[in-house]
Protein backbone atom coordinates (compact mmCIF):
# COMPACT_ATOMS: atom_id res chain seq x y z
CA UNK A 1 0.00 0.00 0.00
CA UNK A 2 1.17 3.27 -0.72
CA UNK A 3 2.10 6.21 1.60
CA UNK A 4 1.21 8.82 -0.28
CA UNK A 5 -1.68 10.92 0.09
CA UNK A 6 -5.07 9.16 -1.84
CA UNK A 7 -8.75 10.33 -2.33
CA UNK A 8 -9.00 6.04 -2.86
CA UNK A 9 -10.74 4.80 0.41
CA UNK A 10 -9.97 0.72 1.28
CA UNK A 11 -12.99 -1.17 2.94
CA UNK A 12 -13.33 -4.73 4.27
CA UNK A 13 -16.06 -7.29 5.05
CA UNK A 14 -17.98 -6.39 8.16
CA UNK A 15 -16.87 -9.46 10.38
CA UNK A 16 -20.46 -8.69 12.46
CA UNK A 17 -22.92 -7.76 9.69
CA UNK A 18 -25.96 -8.87 11.63
CA UNK A 19 -25.26 -7.08 14.61
CA UNK A 20 -25.49 -3.32 15.33
CA UNK A 21 -22.22 -2.10 16.70
CA UNK A 22 -20.57 1.46 16.34
CA UNK A 23 -17.27 1.98 15.18
CA UNK A 24 -15.61 5.48 16.33
CA UNK A 25 -12.36 6.59 15.42
CA UNK A 26 -10.50 9.96 16.11
CA UNK A 27 -8.42 11.73 14.03
CA UNK A 28 -6.28 14.68 15.74
CA UNK A 29 -4.38 15.72 13.52
CA UNK A 30 -6.36 16.72 10.23
CA UNK A 31 -5.51 19.56 8.00
CA UNK A 32 -6.70 21.68 5.12
CA UNK A 33 -5.89 24.93 4.27
CA UNK A 34 -8.10 27.91 4.22
CA UNK A 35 -10.01 28.98 0.86
CA UNK A 36 -9.28 32.93 1.11
CA UNK A 37 -5.85 32.98 3.27
CA UNK A 38 -4.09 29.83 2.28
CA UNK A 39 -3.28 29.16 5.96
CA UNK A 40 -3.46 25.97 7.48
CA UNK A 41 -6.89 24.49 9.21
CA UNK A 42 -6.55 22.23 11.77
CA UNK A 43 -8.76 20.13 13.65
CA UNK A 44 -9.50 17.15 15.51
CA UNK A 45 -12.36 14.88 13.70
CA UNK A 46 -14.31 12.19 15.10
CA UNK A 47 -15.85 9.69 12.85
CA UNK A 48 -19.13 7.37 14.12
CA UNK A 49 -20.47 4.72 12.33
CA UNK A 50 -22.95 1.62 12.41
CA UNK A 51 -21.23 -1.04 9.35
CA UNK A 52 -23.53 -2.27 7.39
CA UNK A 53 -21.26 -4.76 4.86
CA UNK A 54 -18.19 -2.89 4.97
CA UNK A 55 -15.91 -1.61 7.29
CA UNK A 56 -13.14 1.03 6.40
CA UNK A 57 -9.45 0.27 6.41
CA UNK A 58 -7.43 2.22 8.80
CA UNK A 59 -4.26 3.50 6.55
CA UNK A 60 -6.36 4.19 3.67
CA UNK A 61 -8.43 6.71 5.60
CA UNK A 62 -5.08 8.07 7.29
CA UNK A 63 -4.17 8.50 3.78
CA UNK A 64 -7.43 9.87 2.78
CA UNK A 65 -7.50 12.35 5.05
CA UNK A 66 -3.94 13.21 4.62
CA UNK A 67 -4.80 14.22 0.59
CA UNK A 68 -6.47 17.62 2.00
CA UNK A 69 -3.40 19.11 3.73
CA UNK A 70 -2.54 20.98 0.81
CA UNK A 71 -6.56 21.70 -0.31
CA UNK A 72 -8.58 25.39 0.70
CA UNK A 73 -11.80 24.22 1.55
CA UNK A 74 -14.06 25.59 3.96
CA UNK A 75 -15.18 23.95 7.29
CA UNK A 76 -19.02 23.09 6.10
CA UNK A 77 -17.66 22.35 2.83
CA UNK A 78 -14.65 19.86 3.47
CA UNK A 79 -17.16 17.95 6.65
CA UNK A 80 -19.73 17.10 4.40
CA UNK A 81 -17.61 15.87 1.43
CA UNK A 82 -15.53 13.83 3.63
CA UNK A 83 -18.97 12.52 5.15
CA UNK A 84 -20.04 11.87 1.17
CA UNK A 85 -16.97 10.32 0.62
CA UNK A 86 -17.10 7.62 3.45
CA UNK A 87 -21.01 6.80 2.89
CA UNK A 88 -20.17 6.61 -0.78
CA UNK A 89 -17.62 3.61 -0.32
CA UNK A 90 -18.73 2.02 3.01
CA UNK A 91 -22.86 2.47 2.86
CA UNK A 92 -22.91 2.46 6.16
CA UNK A 93 -25.92 2.03 8.09
CA UNK A 94 -25.47 5.31 10.09
CA UNK A 95 -22.17 7.36 10.23
CA UNK A 96 -21.65 11.08 11.94
CA UNK A 97 -18.80 13.15 11.36
CA UNK A 98 -17.69 15.88 14.03
CA UNK A 99 -14.93 18.50 12.68
CA UNK A 100 -13.55 20.77 15.67
CA UNK A 101 -11.69 23.45 14.20
CA UNK A 102 -8.96 24.92 15.86
CA UNK A 103 -9.45 28.61 16.50
CA UNK A 104 -9.00 30.89 13.45
CA UNK A 105 -9.21 34.55 14.24
CA UNK A 106 -10.65 33.87 17.58
CA UNK A 107 -13.42 31.77 16.42
CA UNK A 108 -13.67 27.85 17.20
CA UNK A 109 -16.19 26.03 14.68
CA UNK A 110 -17.31 22.73 14.91
CA UNK A 111 -19.67 20.88 11.80
CA UNK A 112 -21.27 17.62 12.68
CA UNK A 113 -22.74 16.39 9.33
CA UNK A 114 -24.86 12.87 9.86
CA UNK A 115 -25.83 9.90 7.32
CA UNK A 116 -28.83 7.80 7.86
CA UNK A 117 -29.91 5.03 5.84
CA UNK A 118 -33.40 5.29 5.44
CA UNK A 119 -33.78 1.11 5.77
CA UNK A 120 -32.45 1.15 8.94
CA UNK A 121 -33.55 1.93 12.54
CA UNK A 122 -31.90 2.70 15.36
CA UNK A 123 -32.09 -0.23 18.23
CA UNK A 124 -33.82 1.22 20.99
CA UNK A 125 -32.05 2.12 23.82
CA UNK A 126 -31.27 -0.34 27.12
CA UNK A 127 -30.45 1.59 30.44
CA UNK A 128 -29.74 -1.11 33.13
CA UNK A 129 -30.36 -0.97 36.46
Amino acid sequence: MSTRPTKDIETFPNPEPSRDYTVRIRVPEFTCLCPKTGQPDFAELTLEYVPNALCVELKSLKLYIWSFRDEGAFHESVTNRILADLVAALAPRFMRLTADFNVRGGIYTTVVAEHRDPAWAIPPRIDLP
